[in-house]
């Protein structure tokens, strides 16, 4: 319905799926009011979205409540990581839709979407990793998307229904910060094709965990599983002298004792590198390119303490 919308929602717009749509006083003299107060039936997008995404086995969100504390990092090295067993196909959706970093940190700056009869092709890294974000729509890489909610959530939409992913054994949900459309609207349409759950990341300062805490409520509200929490830029480890300062000081415990108050799983803490900000700018795995790093040390405790569940009936070792 919300793509289909002839304006932009008001202000205080009940939202299309409200039982007030279209009735409401903030719908008084809205150009949208009839499209919205019309009957409402089943949106035949989530029949084809639910059917596309049989094909995928898991599906991760990574969320973040505040910007700048490495979300999308952590979801390309995430997708790196799983792809190191080429026994297993892996896609990294960004559907961070005015921010799109995932194209440069995986190395696929220029390339564009090719549209088959299958539907929409994603860019491969390697022969089992998939990339689909907006970068990939746009002339320029400094083109700004200046897009309202419902163009937004339309474009998700359309990479969840009409992007041709094939058999994938993981679906990585690279997320903006807070808790606005595309949370809801990712949730909304991945209601009924099983998301796994929530990976959330945040940085030790309380200026992040406030943040944070709000998307833990955000996916206990709507029902999202949490995997667990990851604090990131945990310290910086001096690669010469193998000290460790602490950067972001954890006035109040840090992430780990946020997840205990909060009673939601703490997966482990991941240091500051420079080298994994060079990873990033030149679109390489810092995992293979810096193996015996301490950094990646802790990326493996964190991958591995993810996929405690799966360990159940597989072992893997990334």
């Amino acid at each position: 319905m919300s793509d289909q919308l002839v304006a932009p929602p008001p202000e205080h717009c009940p939202g299309t799926q409200s039982e007030m749509s279209g009735k409401s006083a903030a719908c008084a003299g809205c150009p949208n009011q009839q499209i919205c107060a019309a009957p409402k039936g089943p949106d035949p997008d989530l029949v084809e979205i639910e059917e596309r995404m049989k094909s995928v086995k898991h599906k991760i969100l990574v969320l973040s409540g505040k910007g700048g504390v490495g979300k999308s990092t952590f979801s390309s090295q995430l997708s790196f990581a799983l792809a190191m067993n080429t026994e297993e196909q892996v896609g990294l959706l960004d559907i961070d839709i005015c921010g799109p970093s995932i194209p440069k940190i995986m190395g696929l700056e220029g390339e564009v979407i090719h549209i088959s009869g299958q539907g929409w092709d994603p860019v491969y890294v390697e022969d089992n990793l998939a990339v689909m974000s907006v970068g990939f729509l746009l002339d320029k890489e400094e083109d700004a998307v200046i897009w309202r909610g419902p163009k937004k959530n339309g474009l998700i939409k359309q990479f969840l229904k009409d992007v041709y992913w094939n058999e994938l054994d993981y679906l990585v949900v690279d997320t903006p910060p807070g808790t606005s459309d595309e949370h809801l609207s990712i949730v909304q349409y991945l209601k009924t094709s099983n998301i796994d759950g929530a990976v959330i990341i945040t940085s030790p300062q309380d200026v992040a965990l406030i943040d944070v805490r709000k998307e833990i409520n955000f996916c206990k509200k709507v029902g999202v599983p949490i995997i667990g929490v990851v604090e990131n830029m945990s310290g910086f480890v001096c690669p010469k002298c193998n000290k460790e300062s602490q950067i972001f000081i954890p006035t109040t415990g840090g992430a780990e004792q946020m997840s205990k108050d909060m009673n939601v799983p703490f997966l482990g803490r991941i240091p500051i590198d420079p080298l994994i900000a060079r990873s990033c700018d030149e679109g390489k795995s810092y995992l293979i390119s810096h193996p015996d790093s301490e950094a990646t040390k802790q990326y493996n405790i964190v991958f591995n303490s993810k996929y405690r569940y799966r360990k159940k009936k597989k072992t893997t070792n990334y």
